[in-house]
């Protein structure tokens, strides 16, 4: 986002210019300098831009998932370590920024067209703005205008009604959507299409939310009937962006390295990517993201869970689960001839990295993984990146892979998605992963291991499959934990965080079949040490008397299994956050969230 950036500071210094020279009362020359001319608005206009998540920000966004160990347990996971008084979130300062220029951009000495533009774009965000509330908090006040310090009423006010919140979120992202005009070839910048994708993603939440949290006094009781018209805006807005917008799946590579491309790629691959944040060394703009996924020491240490991993289909586009013996598969057997999107997301195989300019063979490493599943999406293969903010990659924010998921999902629950439609969305996405079957049709088989361990409740075998779809295409863009909450399925957060199986105790493995042993797991007294093996100690105890974190599931074979000695509880309250107690004290009229009293 080089330009924005070199905006914002112009906006910045601009006014600062003003107040310094006096030359007119500083009321009216803020005014007039930034709502005066097309120049001004533009520089206000990319103020807004901070309000959208940073590199890290995404790379880091989905550290709380189901499918997603991690170095901890989350407080909010736990049954008493999360309460109100760490609640947070509840910030509007951004809105008032909003608010201010959508009542003052008025000024005729700017042509009509092009003060609509910029209003658009401001309303894009005051909608992005106000969906963050209410998936965070529910019910949330609604305020159109800029509020002064001394209106207590409405500072005071209670919280409005979630249909009025929302309906004046799809006014708002739906004028965005038919009166942006601004157009943008580096994918930075908000243009009409990246406001349609949004509406999508918008658009597809609250229709599935109001659907499966209507029944039986829910946090949307008495919206059921309207989630399909919330539906049908999802499917409207994707549709007009796949037939206008004239994205496509990103192919380059070919089905190796096509679907990686688009996370390692300095600049945004732009026939799919929709909206980017762009790194630029020179402007000091970069992301973590080598750090934080390669690091012992520093972030969450994210992998995947192997039972999640099980989603991933075969090649030939059958289920893995399918198969006679996967219960017992090892690491370097199990990972062969799936979808290549698990070659593309995980070290396994072949996978090598830079090292000093030599590409070495880089097999999971266990100083970072717990399960044996180490994620590479967001990281670069030279090693020269792992060491602090560094990573010079482009980081989408929303992509037409996305779109093509809305699409099919909202139409899914719609019951009126079709076999062309399954086609152009899923059966794209798996061709492209280099699945040959399950591409052209609708599935007609429930898949049971996909029903019974992730969603019991789910009988269509095409809600199933886009959902399986939709975990497998987006993990970790920090969109899961949002899918979960709409689906209403919470619980899945307490899956237990397993990792790849191990046949035997003092056994040196070769993960990457590269002829080199790479991990040994042992019980008790280490063996003898080895070269360029990994020693990790699944004893019931630790040498200072405490439990192990880290055991197998038959104490010396099994799945290894990480951090379920910690207690992880769901309770359906969590689907909101609370109200922070001390913006609740500032204001009593707010209430507080159910069971977060």
């Amino acid at each position: 986002m080089k330009h924005i950036i070199i905006f914002f500071s112009c906006f910045t210094l601009m006014v600062a210019g003003c107040k310094k020279m006096d030359l007119e009362p500083e009321a009216t020359a803020s005014r007039s300098a930034v709502f005066g001319s097309e120049k001004g608005l533009q520089l206000y206009t990319a103020s807004f831009y901070n309000n959208l998540p940073n590199g890290g920000d995404i790379v880091r966004a989905d550290n709380m998932s189901d499918y997603g160990a991690r170095t901890d347990v989350p407080s909010f996971l736990t049954e008493s370590g999360f309460t109100a008084l760490q609640g947070s979130g509840w910030n509007w300062t951004a809105l008032r920024n909003i608010n201010y220029f959508i009542e003052n951009n008025n000024d005729p000495a700017v042509p009509e067209n092009i003060r609509t533009n910029y209003t658009a774009t401001a309303r894009f965000f005051r909608a992005l703005f106000y969906f963050d509330k209410v998936v965070r908090f529910g019910n949330v006040p609604w305020y159109g205008k800029t509020i002064a310090v001394n209106d207590s009423a409405a500072l005071k006010k209670p919280r409005d009604a979630r249909s009025l919140v929302m309906d004046s979120v799809l006014a708002d992202i739906t004028y965005a959507a038919e009166n942006i005009t601004t157009t943008d070839a580096t994918r930075s910048m908000i243009t009409r299409y990246v406001a349609l994708a949004y509406k999508s993603r918008i658009c597809l939440f609250e229709g599935t939310f109001r659907k499966y949290h209507s029944a039986d006094g829910g946090l949307a009781a008495g919206l059921g009937a309207t989630a399909s018209t919330w539906l049908q805006e999802a499917v409207d807005a994707s549709k007009q962006l796949i037939e206008e917008g004239g994205f496509s799946l990103n192919t380059a590579g070919g089905t190796d390295l096509a679907y990686r491309q688009i996370f390692i790629s300095k600049q945004p691959v732009r026939n799919e990517i929709i909206l980017s944040n762009i790194a630029d060394a020179t402007l000091n703009v970069l992301n973590d993201a080598n750090w934080y996924w390669t690091s012992a020491t520093y972030g969450s240490r994210l992998s995947f869970t192997r039972g999640f991993v099980h989603t991933y289909l075969k090649i030939d586009g059958t289920p893995y689960t399918a198969t006679p013996g996967y219960e017992t598969a090892v690491f370097a057997d199990e990972v062969k001839n799936r979808d290549k999107r698990l070659q593309q997301t995980i070290r396994m195989g072949n996978y090598k990295r830079i090292n000093g300019g030599a590409s070495e063979p880089a097999p999971p490493v266990f100083s970072y993984t717990y399960t044996g599943y180490q994620p590479i999406k967001w990281t670069l293969d030279d090693m020269f990146f792992d060491g602090g903010t560094r990573n010079d990659n482009s980081i989408s924010l929303i992509r037409y892979a996305e779109v093509l998921l809305n699409y099919a999902e909202a139409k899914a629950e719609l019951g009126t998605i079709t076999d062309e439609d399954w086609a152009a969305t899923v059966g794209a996405l798996r061709a492209r992963a280099g699945i040959t079957g399950t591409l052209t049709s609708l599935p007609t088989i429930v898949d049971p291991y996909l029903q019974q361990e992730y969603f019991p409740s789910i009988s269509d075998p095409v809600l199933l499959e886009i959902r399986r779809e939709r975990g497998i295409e987006l993990a970790w863009e920090g969109l899961r934990f949002q899918d979960l909450i709409r689906w209403k399925r919470g619980e899945l957060l307490t899956k237990p965080w397993n990792g790849f199986y191990v046949p035997e105790l003092n056994v040196a493995m070769d993960l990457n079949e590269d002829g080199k042993n790479d991990v040994l797991f042992y019980n008790g007294t280490a063996p003898a040490p080895m070269a360029g093996v990994t020693f990790v100690n699944v004893s019931p105890k630790l040498g200072n008397g405490s439990n192990n974190p880290q055991r197998l599931s038959n104490d010396s074979f099994g799945e290894i299994n990480w951090l379920n000695n910690i207690s992880r509880k769901w309770d359906d309250k969590k689907y909101l956050y609370p109200i922070p107690t001390a913006d609740l004290l500032i204001n009593p009229a707010l209430g507080q969230n159910p069971g977060w009293d």
